[in-house]
């Protein structure tokens, strides 16, 4: 299990990524739930200069990034049967980084791969 940021110290980065040009886009496909992201995946994203928010919006809005066929077929499937969704992105540095909602949409995570 990932060594998840407290919450407070998530949103107030996420805000200030809203606040500098990102945004989540409305209407989505799912609910994102809690946001939490790795200690990791927060030091690739401000390494990269990008928001969190940027990837949230198209994981939200059903873009799956960088996965297989099968992988975005199995996510269009977790939209109807309310399994896990699992998006993939390449930063800007090179570094990727997975987006997870869980299968009740209580929750999504950021992390590397390596976190997993």
């Amino acid at each position: 299990m990932p060594t998840l940021l407290t919450p407070p110290l998530f949103f107030d980065k996420l805000k200030q990524d809203l606040s500098i040009g990102g945004n989540i886009m409305e209407p989505t496909l799912f609910s994102l739930g809690h946001v939490v992201a790795t200690p990791g995946a927060l030091q690739a994203l401000e390494d990269s200069g990008q928001p969190a928010s940027e990837f949230l919006d198209r994981h939200v809005s059903g873009d799956w990034g960088e996965l297989q066929e099968e992988d975005c077929k199995e996510n269009e499937l977790s939209l109807k049967e309310q399994f896990r969704i699992l998006s993939a992105y390449h930063l800007k540095s090179g570094t990727k980084i997975w987006v997870i909602t869980e299968a009740d949409r209580s929750s999504t995570t950021i992390l590397l791969p390596e976190e997993y």
